[in-house]
């Protein structure tokens, strides 16, 4: 796929790609998170999904997983869900597909061996995909998804944030937000403005096991 799109994309990308996921099946919003856990901001995100009652999806990366195991768990323990971002979060456009296959399937391996969980979910760095990346996609018997509202986060720029929120926000929008350090700073805000506006457009949040197929 040589594009990324920031929202929700054409229809015509969406049957090309139906495999992907794009947006909630039930007309609920979906948080994401990609690229964490880290210690500078998965604990306030954490505390925050907790005090507002939120189930999100976290796309994590395996050498960030091995390097805080227990930030990891607690995400488990809180009852959110974890899908898998790749090992080392590389484009996997660029590799060959026995790379590919490692990137994928090591992530697997390392959340059934330490904490006996079973991913369902993978979202490839970077949106970037292509035909052995689907095939590997399906090799390891995963979902992709992707996602219909990009915040930008990862620019440290609230007023992007506010800006693609305001205008794409969509009753069965799948959002993503990074945790990781280059949104750390608006990261809260950018939860609260994402918050207000689901309650003025009367939208309702929802979680993995109901807004993904």
């Amino acid at each position: 796929m040589p594009m990324k799109y920031l929202y929700d994309p054409p229809e015509i990308i969406k049957k090309l790609f139906n495999l992907f996921q794009w947006n909630t099946i039930n007309n609920k919003v979906l948080i994401t998170f990609d690229d964490g856990p880290i210690p500078q901001a998965t604990p306030k995100i954490l505390s925050f999904l907790n005090q507002n009652k939120i189930n999100a999806l976290f796309f994590l990366v395996g050498n960030n997983i091995k390097k805080n195991p227990g930030l990891c768990n607690e995400i488990i323990s809180e009852g959110h869900v974890i899908g898998n971002h790749t090992f080392n979060h590389i484009r996997l456009t660029r590799l060959k597909e026995e790379e590919i296959w490692s990137e994928i399937s090591e992530v697997n391996y390392l959340l059934k061996e330490k904490y006996d969980y079973d991913i369902k979910y993978f979202r490839p760095p970077h949106g970037r995909f292509n035909k052995t990346v689907v095939n590997q996609i399906n090799k390891a018997n995963l979902k992709p998804v992707m996602w219909s509202l990009l915040t930008r986060d990862y620019k440290n720029d609230l007023n992007l944030v506010k800006f693609g929120v305001s205008k794409y926000l969509r009753s069965n929008s799948v959002i993503v937000l990074h945790d990781s350090l280059k949104s750390e700073n608006i990261i809260i805000d950018s939860l609260k403005f994402i918050l207000e506006k689901v309650y003025e457009y009367n939208f309702q949040l929802g979680e993995a096991s109901e807004c993904l197929r």
